[in-house]
């Protein structure tokens, strides 16, 4: 195993810029504390150019190696934002701000790349240049695109990008990861449902939405089971039904279904969207009703890309060993905004183990500091071993 000592020795360092950030949760692109003092340490660390407000409040900086001959340029990206959720960790570093905690470890993202960045500006032992990234609005506001959209490969010349996420249940530092999909694209739909509202002692002379709508709910449970081959992915997940009368002797006028649905190829995707328009608007029609659909498409597949997975696969060993890596883990239907990134450069996305803690996006979470410094040797490698100086 390859853990870089200075990392031990930076360990309590690392983790007060952890729990400095974690008391200080910042949500989607608000992360304007979060921002400035990633600058600040960049710029401390003497990173050769330190940029703000790319993708708004993402912050980019550039570290050049000793030699760079190679011309070769790896970008490594961690995500910077908490989620809308009360704390309940009762850990000492708790979250200071009302309504905002990083239940998903964002904090730990950000803090182990710092270090990194600290690591690799003081020893450049590598052949070429590492940016590395710092990004808000992971948690639904499509940060990472805002990013590509703003040019940031372009810019800096990025040429591969990685990233990491902290994975609860696994070993504190086994890492798993996969060539192809890793990660679901996410998709989101409402269902506008209108009948004709009335008296509920009196049904006939009504188009009884509640009825029609929980149809609809049942039809659409058939989109998994009976329009997706069972060797593909597919989750569609009814989140919501809402009607808009609370009381108990109406039938209201309008129902509103909301939902998701998650999958892992292009195909599965579109057929999700077409069925679910179709089961909506023809229960409805069958009624006497109407039914419209909003689908949005949020972010698609994280894709990892076969090379730069496969490295990433080795340098995981190189730092926790052999038995500590997963090179064919299964793929998880949560989403993740790296797949931008993945879309505009070849890379890959791994998950790095967490241990026995609380999951993700729980009241509970904390991140594992004890992970640090598989984290950032696993940062730090991937740029002295992809671009090595000779």
């Amino acid at each position: 195993m390859a853990k870089i000592n200075r990392f031990a020795e930076m360990h309590d360092e690392i983790t007060a810029w952890r729990r400095d950030i974690h008391q200080n949760p910042e949500i989607l692109f608000e992360t304007h504390r979060t921002s400035a003092l990633v600058a600040e340490k960049l710029a401390e660390f003497g990173c050769d150019d330190v940029v703000t407000g790319i993708g708004r409040t993402g912050v980019v900086a550039v570290i050049k190696g000793k030699q760079n001959g190679s011309g070769k340029v790896i970008g490594l990206r961690a995500d910077m934002d908490a989620l809308p959720m009360t704390e309940t960790s009762g850990v000492e570093h708790a979250s200071k701000t009302d309504g905002a905690m990083h239940a998903c470890g964002h904090d730990g993202h950000t803090a182990m790349l710092l270090g990194a960045a600290k690591y690799l500006a003081e020893t450049r032992n590598f052949d070429g240049t590492a940016v590395v990234i710092f990004q808000p609005a992971e948690e639904g506001g499509g940060g990472g695109k805002e990013m590509v959209d703003d040019g940031m490969m372009d810019r800096f010349g990025i040429q591969e990008v990685y990233g990491m996420h902290n994975y609860p249940g696994l070993k504190v530092g086994e890492f798993a990861l996969r060539t192809g999909p890793l990660m679901a694209a996410t998709d989101q739909f409402t269902i506008y449902v209108e009948g004709l509202g009335g008296h509920a002692a009196n049904p006939k002379a009504c188009i009884d939405t509640t009825l029609l709508a929980s149809h609809i709910v049942v039809a659409l449970q058939s989109v998994v089971s009976r329009n997706t081959d069972p060797l593909e992915n597919l989750v569609l997940s009814v989140t919501s039904f809402e009607t808009e009368s609370k009381a108990y002797n109406v039938i209201p006028q309008r129902v509103e279904i909301r939902g998701t649905c998650r999958s892992l190829t292009d195909e599965v995707r579109d057929m999700a969207q077409e069925r679910v328009t179709a089961i909506a608007t023809s229960t409805a029609a069958a009624f006497g009703a109407t039914a419209k659909v909003k689908y949005d498409r949020g972010y698609p597949v994280t894709k990892n890309h076969a090379d730069q997975a496969q490295f990433a696969a080795g340098i995981a060993r190189l730092v926790s060993g052999d038995d500590m890596v997963d090179d064919n883990t299964l793929p998880v239907m949560g989403g993740e905004d790296f797949s931008y990134m993945l879309e505009a450069r070849p890379g890959a996305f791994v998950f790095v183990g967490n241990g026995d803690t609380a999951t993700l996006h729980h009241p509970d979470y904390d991140f594992n500091d004890d992970l640090i410094p598989t984290g950032c040797s696993f940062w730090a490698q991937i740029v002295e071993n992809r671009m090595p100086a000779s």
